[in-house]
């Protein structure tokens, strides 16, 4: 029986030593993977053009890992030669005009619009609201972590209102858009990346000391 337990918990605790390893190289590969596809079939036909000439570049077709290694340095590359044309005036007319064209096609302009305007309100701190802060979700006592978007007006009262993005655990794309009261806000001193970490990690990754009232309130929640 002491044996049993002893096996049980060392395995319990090598599983534990290898999960944030394991879940890293999840993490990872599922990014590079992404990337390698993303400049992948440009680069396999360049090779297959270029192994009718020349033999060695068909070694390349064949050999997985090399490919995406290719594949994920190309769109790196790429990425970068476009951020630094973004920075320049025609690398901004360039965007200004794939923008007007997108803004034609209607179920992209959508997607790709809201998208944009996401990551700009991220980038900028609204008026009136902290970026990072609490709200009571799903029920008043219990908070979620929300990012504040922007912030607008109560139609006939005047009442400041806050458009709060609550993203989910551990995937922070999807997620759910609350309207809430400023005054019901429960404002923290986070950056933008330490409560992404908390929200990635499940709340392994957070500060020693959260808030938890929102200001003026008693604390009590009913």
């Amino acid at each position: 029986m002491a044996r049993s337990l002893h096996v049980q918990r060392y395995l319990l605790t090598g599983i534990l030593t290898v999960f944030p390893l394991w879940l890293t190289w999840v993490v990872f590969e599922f990014v590079l993977r992404q990337l390698g596809n993303f400049s992948l079939p440009l680069l396999d036909a360049l090779f297959e053009r270029a192994a009718r000439t020349m033999p060695l570049f068909g070694f390349v077709l064949d050999v997985q890992w090399l490919r995406y290694g290719l594949a994920v340095i190309v769109t790196l590359v790429s990425l970068y030669l476009l951020g630094w044309a973004a920075n320049r005036v025609v690398g901004k007319r360039l965007l200004a005009l794939m923008d007007g064209l997108l803004a034609r096609i209607p179920l992209v302009q959508s997607i790709y619009g809201g998208t944009k305007k996401l990551l700009a309100a991220l980038q900028t701190k609204p008026s009136g609201a902290n970026r990072v802060v609490l709200i009571d979700f799903p029920h008043r006592r219990m908070k979620a972590i929300g990012f504040v978007t922007r912030t607008l007006r109560e139609a006939g009262t005047g009442r400041e209102l806050a458009a709060v993005y609550v993203p989910t655990t551990p995937n922070p794309t999807s997620g759910y858009l609350e309207i809430v009261p400023v005054e019901e806000l429960v404002p923290t001193d986070w950056t933008v990346d330490q409560a992404m970490a908390f929200i990635i990690s499940g709340g392994a990754v957070s500060p020693d000391n959260v808030p938890f009232t929102a200001p003026g309130a008693t604390g009590s929640a009913t």
